[in-house]
């Protein structure tokens, strides 16, 4: 198995181990459109009706984080150093990876990512 697989696959069975307790690390994909990742944000969730109390980035301008090797070990890395018991993980891109507010204003839609702008973030699907 080739490096870049390696990374994707180990996080991948994390995921697939199901809920195991906390901590709890979530794992989402996000992108310019639903075919290249380029963030990923990865919180850990310390109790249970708790939200994300520790939070961390990775972007890329250039290859998809979903298969990016150095990415993927980074993630790894910052789950255990976490002590995560279970990871829950998106199974497709799932939304813009600019953020309402900081990136663009609040109540808009994003002007750098069109995809996105009728679509439900949750299935992908065109919003009615």
């Amino acid at each position: 198995m080739n490096l870049e697989a390696r990374f994707a696959k180990a996080l991948r069975k994390r995921a697939r181990k199901g809920r195991r307790g906390y901590p709890v690390a979530t794992v989402a994909f996000y992108g310019p459109d639903d075919s290249r990742a380029s963030k990923v944000a990865v919180g850990i969730i310390l109790k249970e009706g708790g939200s994300a109390e520790i939070l961390q980035r990775w972007y890329s301008d250039t290859t998809d984080v979903r298969t990016d090797p150095q990415t993927n070990q980074q993630i790894l890395n910052f789950i255990r150093t976490h002590e995560a018991a279970s990871v829950a993980l998106a199974d497709r891109i799932i939304g813009c990876p600019h953020e309402e507010g900081i990136d663009y204003p609040e109540g808009e839609k994003c002007p750098t990512c069109p995809f996105w702008a009728t679509r439900d973030r949750w299935s992908g699907k065109i919003a009615h």
